[in-house]
């Protein structure tokens, strides 16, 4: 059985958080990409894309993840999950666990499937997150549908909202603790203690740089929309002017 999992949408420094594990003795699958990522990511992705088929899109920025509580979880996801951990799974380290940003796609069956496992939610503010591409910037390559746009930036932060209401729809497993990674970034000593706290033993500290926090503030671009706002105030981020 894992013993930890990161959630949080891709280019949200979750390696930072997967590093720290790794430098504290967590094994976290094999092989391992520069991200930290336990690859091959495939079958992961498979996963994603079998739960997106009971994700009912409401129009706008709306979705009906009700089903996806109290259905039979299919056979074919847990299969491509089981597959897609078989390095954790058979490893007889203590303490494992894995990350890829993908997970978020697949928490409310991944939360079923392992219950009691620590469930770490790492958040960045989306005015940085959305800056850089990644893998799930468009929905559409996993089966979520949404509102068509032609702004690369537009599709980044709709990705992060859909997979911020996703992971706030799901029932929260017991032992959940949520991140913000420019706590982790400005006051990593403070963030640890909570973290070695949450998961019962000793973290390593990593080399972390100040200025990977607040990068929009020099970004020419558009790095905000209004539908931002409300899960940013939770998450307490400032709203730009």
């Amino acid at each position: 059985m894992p013993h930890v999992t990161i959630i949080g949408r891709g280019h949200g420094a979750t390696r930072a958080m997967s590093q720290t594990l790794l430098a504290s003795g967590v094994f976290m699958g094999t092989p391992i990409n520069r991200s930290s990522d336990l690859i091959p990511p495939g079958q992961m992705y498979d996963a994603c894309r079998v739960l997106a088929r009971h994700v009912k899109w409401l129009g706008g920025l709306e979705w009906d993840f009700s089903a996806l509580h109290t259905m039979p979880i299919p056979d074919e996801f847990t299969e491509l999950i089981h597959g897609y951990l078989h390095s954790v799974l058979a490893a007889s380290a203590p303490r494992k666990g894995w990350k890829i940003p993908e997970t978020t796609l697949a928490f409310p069956w991944i939360v079923r499937m392992f219950p009691d496992i620590r469930y770490i939610f790492w958040v960045r503010n989306p005015c940085d997150s959305i800056l850089a591409r990644h893998k799930t910037d468009d929905l559409a390559d996993f089966g979520i549908e949404y509102p068509a746009t032609d702004n690369e930036r537009e599709r980044r932060a709709i990705s992060w909202l859909y997979q911020d209401k996703l992971v706030q729809a799901t029932p929260k497993p017991a032992h959940w603790l949520e991140v913000r990674m420019e706590d982790f970034v400005l006051d990593q000593a403070g963030t640890l203690a909570r973290l070695e706290a949450f998961l019962g033993y000793p973290l390593a500290r990593i080399p972390v740089r100040a200025d990977a926090v607040g990068r929009w503030r020099d970004d020419e671009g558009q790095h905000y929309f209004d539908f931002l706002a409300e899960a940013m105030g939770r998450h307490g981020y400032e709203i730009p002017a």
